[in-house]
């Protein structure tokens, strides 16, 4: 992995997170969230290439009731596992659609992790590859302050490359990654192995696993 930047990188002191207590029946709360969501979510068979099982969040967003679960759950998980971020980073697209109602809970910034050309000024650049070809992000300069502990939500935790990505984009402005957090994970393509930050279970949090 690549990754490009201006201004390199410099030695970083982060605050150490203040974990929110949380009542025993949250746990509960948080499971049956899941439970909502995941009769939301629908398998579309050979897209969008023949031999892929696409989940479709569609019937999820279109459910107001059940997003508003979606979104209270997530914000439990990463309270009782790292307490509260400064900032909540979004990655395109998709990760554009929940992030910023997190982040209107906590009232901190919302940054939006973008593909290339979609962003003016200067940037911070992540290049990566994926199994065919390679792929970048990209965000505006100024857009995280030097410290900041910041969580990346995303829809669909994979194979992780474009976390990974992320995570390199947020070190690249001086802050810190203090969790991951996605609607879904699919188990069966390993994302967590090698996983970059400490503590994994703590660390990268779905809300609806498939094997």
């Amino acid at each position: 992995m690549t990754v490009y930047f201006e201004g390199g990188l410099r030695t970083l002191g982060f605050a150490k997170p203040v974990l929110m207590q949380s009542p025993p029946h949250l746990q509960k709360e948080i499971n049956e969230s899941a439970q909502a969501v995941a009769t939301r979510i629908q398998d579309v068979e050979d897209f969008p290439i023949p031999g892929v099982t696409f989940k479709d969040m569609g019937p999820l967003w279109r459910d107001p009731v059940v997003s508003k679960r979606a979104i209270g759950a997530m914000i439990l998980m990463v309270e009782q596992a790292q307490g509260k971020p400064d900032c909540v980073v979004g990655i395109e697209s998709r990760g554009f659609i929940f992030g910023p109602a997190m982040a209107l809970h906590w009232d901190v910034p919302f940054v939006p992790f973008r593909k290339p050309g979609k962003l003016p000024g200067a940037l911070n650049r992540v290049s990566y590859n994926l199994e065919y070809g390679s792929a970048a992000l990209e965000c505006q300069a100024n857009a995280l302050k030097s410290g900041m502990r910041v969580l990346i939500h995303d829809d669909v935790f994979a194979t992780g490359g474009t976390a990974r990505a992320a995570m390199q984009l947020v070190e690249s402005c001086d802050a810190e990654t203090m969790a991951c957090a996605f609607i879904i994970e699919l188990n069966g393509l390993n994302g967590r192995e090698g996983w970059p930050l400490s503590s994994v279970d703590e660390t990268c949090l779905s809300l609806v696993h498939y094997k």
